[in-house]
């Protein structure tokens, strides 16, 4: 019989893998990773937040794999800032956020984004404001609502296992800030099909590969922009 690793050995886990992605995460931002894993097991028997139930696959399936995002994310945000922005925190946009992933993690290792968790489930809206109450995380929001009824601008509009990109970024498209905001979607393989089916007035600037701690499966990150001048 598999014996259940402690939450020690899965904080471990955790520490390790954020290092190995080259973050180096604070013992409060460790601990808050690990509540909202608490959290999302315990409302998952309620909500139906996340078909993966099993802590060690949470830990790398959810977990490790949205944290694989941050380094990149975070470089985004510094180029951000380093164009005269930084007088207002950067605005993220997680679309189909589920239970929070990325968006969370997202929250929680940068804490100068505010990031809004929208989805069309109230349930699973519902579910993102209670994390932000319980990780006492004031750049966190849950949005009950469909996407392309947004039409506040975001700075970064994110999706992870949401949507093909064609169909991400034609909903999405209001909630974009012109003209600096970027699309970043996560995906597994490189989506050739779906990048040749983008409108032609979208422009993928970079396809950033990414090395998931523990998980054998290719990722990557599909950065995306408005052609300059298009009609948003």
């Amino acid at each position: 019989m598999t014996s259940v690793p402690s939450n020690t050995d899965m904080r471990a886990r955790l520490d390790a893998g954020a290092v190995a992605l080259g973050l180096h995460l604070t013992a409060a931002q460790l601990d808050q990773l690990m509540e909202f894993m608490a959290q999302l097991q315990k409302w998952n028997k309620v909500y139906n937040l996340t078909a993966v139930r099993d802590p060690q696959e949470m830990l790398t399936h959810h977990l490790l794999d949205s944290l694989a995002a941050v380094a990149p994310l975070r470089r985004h945000v510094t180029g951000l800032n380093g164009q005269g922005g930084g007088a207002s925190p950067v605005r993220l946009l997680d679309v189909g956020s589920g239970g929070g992933l990325p968006g969370v993690v997202f929250a929680i290792c940068c804490p100068g984004v505010d990031v809004s968790c929208v989805d069309t489930v109230g349930k699973k809206a519902a579910f993102i404001q209670q994390a932000a109450a319980v990780l006492r995380l004031r750049n966190l929001h849950g949005i009950h609502a469909r996407v392309e009824t947004l039409t506040t601008p975001f700075d970064v509009v994110s999706c992870r296992a949401f949507a093909s990109l064609p169909d991400f970024v034609n909903w999405s498209r209001s909630a974009l800030a012109v003209p600096h905001g970027v699309w970043l979607a996560m995906k597994g393989k490189r989506p050739d099909d779906e990048i040749a089916a983008l409108p032609g007035d979208v422009d993928v600037f970079h396809v950033e590969q990414l090395a998931v701690p523990g998980l054998d499966a290719e990722r990557c990150i599909v950065w995306m922009r408005p052609q300059p001048g298009a009609a948003q």
